[in-house]
């Protein structure tokens, strides 16, 4: 085993939830990810849609026992001294799937060795084992100091409410619906007047319909800005509920450029233009509404795409008119309207 540290160190991150074109939801999840050597551990596992155990919609007592967990102050819940790294987003069942290590002290270090994708109670390194990721020897001072601020009140919150703003009550209210299944809370005013402060900071960003005019918009943001809440507004682009979806959940994404798979989305000129950092897969959507206001869906993607930037076709007639592209990875969404 290498002498060598790395350094231990944790981020935010998010599992970004959403409506799928082909009528699926996702939830979306805020956790705390590890970082080792500066960089997300999760980026080093290709195309792996998954959630550390540090969830933040956990109960507090689990979220208290998996943080002791990792401090190694209980024991291992899997045998031969392994721990879950990285589980599945939407449920809890080892069975779905998930990364292990074992963890364990080696003086007043503390080291994190062979990784493998676990199902069952027993790991098979040969057939499943993450042969080139680890081992990681971390400082123990680092590590544990990380891990008992998480104890300190030192765990991500996140806003994962919002505020829809408009007058197409029937849009917003179907709207509202997609976000609580993802797991968002949504409420539905058409101001902000009246609206106490402490309930407008309670809010992540707030998404305006395509009907709300320009000085309503800026009294709703002057509200807000009153109660000392500074939050992204997001300007619908098109009255599509999984659009829409979409732009909410990139609005309420706040993680720095550096820990996001995906960093840039364009459309034009008969292409989609995608920049990733890590590898991903990448499914893309473009949507649109045509002259008789009827919806369309495409998919244009659906692939692992490796670091950098890649350009796929977009066929004439789903840019057509006020068209728009949604791009998602395992934890970031990505929208923009097509330009012509």
């Amino acid at each position: 085993m290498s002498a060598a540290y790395a350094t231990f160190g944790l981020a935010p991150a998010t599992r970004a939830g959403g409506l799928l074109a082909n009528g699926d939801h996702q939830a979306h999840r805020d956790f705390v990810d590890f970082v080792v050597d500066g960089r997300p551990l999760l980026f080093r596992l290709s195309d792996l849609d998954a959630v550390s155990p540090l969830a933040s919609d956990v109960p507090p007592s689990i979220f208290t026992a998996q943080v002791r967990s990792l401090l190694l102050e209980t024991e291992a819940p899997l045998p031969a001294g392994r721990y879950i790294v990285y589980g599945c987003p939407e449920c809890e069942d080892l069975a779905c799937g998930a990364v292990t290590a074992v963890i364990e002290r080696d003086g007043e270090d503390v080291v994190w060795r062979d990784f493998a994708w676990q199902t069952d109670d027993h790991a098979d390194l040969e057939f499943n084992g993450y042969h080139g990721i680890g081992p990681f020897r971390f400082r123990g001072t680092e590590y544990r100091a990380a891990l008992a601020a998480l104890l300190d009140g030192g765990a991500p919150g996140s806003r994962r409410r919002v505020l829809l703003i408009g007058a197409r009550v029937a849009l917003l209210a179907r709207l509202a619906a997609a976000l609580r299944t993802i797991g968002i809370g949504a409420d539905i005013a058409q101001d902000a007047d009246g609206v106490p402060a402490d309930e407008l900071r309670a809010y992540g960003a707030v998404v305006f319909g395509r009907s709300v005019g320009a000085a309503d918009r800026d009294a709703v943001r002057r509200a807000f800005t009153a109660a000392g809440a500074d939050v992204p507004c997001v300007d619908g682009l098109a009255p599509i509920v999984p659009l829409l979806v979409a732009q909410t959940e990139q609005a309420l994404d706040n993680s720095p450029p550096q820990r996001r798979r995906l960093t840039e989305l364009t459309a034009a000129d008969g292409a989609v233009e995608v920049e990733v950092t890590a590898s991903c897969r990448v499914r893309l959507t473009a949507y649109r509404v045509d002259r008789l206001a009827r919806t369309h869906t495409r998919d244009l993607f659906d692939d692992v795409l490796e670091p950098g930037r890649h350009r796929v076709p977009l066929d004439t007639k789903s840019a057509r008119g006020d068209a728009c592209v949604v791009a998602r990875t395992g934890g970031t969404v990505l929208v923009t309207a097509v330009r012509h």
